[in-house]
């Protein structure tokens, strides 16, 4: 068995696909199928079961994803460790981030510490926040940015970032009269309304609601805001979502107000799993994160 095997065996494991396993892996679908088969004979397990259209861990796949990335997480931090001899941070960072203003934040702290750390690599992959919080608790990424609430036990959280909240309202529409001024949450009412699909916000959305004595009409829940931007700008209802959804309002046809009463703010955090030595390389992410995040807390 080769380090080669088990890289290939866990980039499988991850996409529960071999087509995107193997484009990840920058190799061709049949190289990799035979090293998986290969793997397999020399373990005498099968690890995968292969189903038509879909791939699943078997029990003996399951048990060796978890040796495996021990043994990947060893390498990686021998490795590291004999180039800090040399007074080198060096490694691969594997990171997670949920939409709104996460990508903006991410790719603002890797631009920092790349200037600080040249010769450390990124491996990011981008969600919604279960999927996100999932990686984190699997061991599948180190670092992650998601919005609160979360109810994951076992993580760790470092609060980075705030920003209000904002209605985006199809041109047209009588709220989209008054562009200029803040929204009240008892002026959408009457109106249908495309929230997150998190049932969290839904309880959390309802709860604004409180002091009118009535709930509000949900037409639709979406996981993804540049879908709900989309279906804002067909008319079908007014999309509630964090302020950075309002970057993505480029045509005339839509109109982003923050909603102001009550006051309502989406908070990111950075988590990382409790129970998991974090490498040296993520360590010093994670101070550099807090430093940063000192200086831009609010949305500006």
């Amino acid at each position: 068995m080769e380090l080669r095997h088990i890289r290939y065996f866990l980039a499988v494991a991850e996409e529960m696909n071999f087509t995107r396993a193997a484009e990840k892996l920058c190799i061709a679908q049949p190289p990799l199928s035979r090293q998986i088969k290969d793997l397999e004979e020399e373990l005498q397990v099968e690890l995968f079961v292969r189903k038509p259209h879909a791939l699943q861990l078997t029990e003996e796949g399951v048990l060796f994803r978890q040796y495996a990335m021990q043994i990947m997480n060893l390498v990686d931090r021998s490795t590291e460790e004999i180039h800090e001899i040399r007074g080198d941070l060096y490694g691969t960072l594997y990171l997670a981030s949920v939409e709104g203003s996460a990508p903006r934040l991410l790719s603002g702290w890797i631009a920092g510490f790349e200037k600080l750390h040249p010769q450390v690599q990124y491996n990011l992959w981008n969600g919604n926040s279960d999927d996100v919080v999932n990686r984190v608790m699997k061991e599948l990424c180190e670092l992650a940015i998601i919005m609160e609430p979360h109810n994951a036990e076992g993580l760790e959280a470092l609060p980075v970032f705030s920003e209000p909240w904002v209605a985006m309202i199809p041109a047209g529409h009588p709220l989209a009269q008054k562009a200029d001024s803040p929204l009240e949450v008892r002026e959408l009412l009457p109106y249908d309304l495309i929230i997150p699909s998190r049932t969290s916000r839904l309880e959390e959305i309802n709860k604004w609601f409180a002091g009118t004595g009535r709930l509000p009409t949900i037409r639709c829940r979406m996981a993804h805001m540049l879908t709900a931007y989309e279906l804002t700008r067909q008319g079908v209802g007014i999309s509630i979502y964090p302020a950075a959804s309002g970057s993505l309002a480029g045509y005339p046809d839509v109109c982003v107000r923050e909603i102001a009463e009550p006051a309502v703010t989406a908070s990111y955090v950075l988590i990382w799993n409790k129970s998991h030595q974090l490498s040296h390389v993520a360590k010093e992410f994670v101070d550099f994160v807090r430093e940063q995040a000192g200086r831009e807390q609010q949305w500006a």
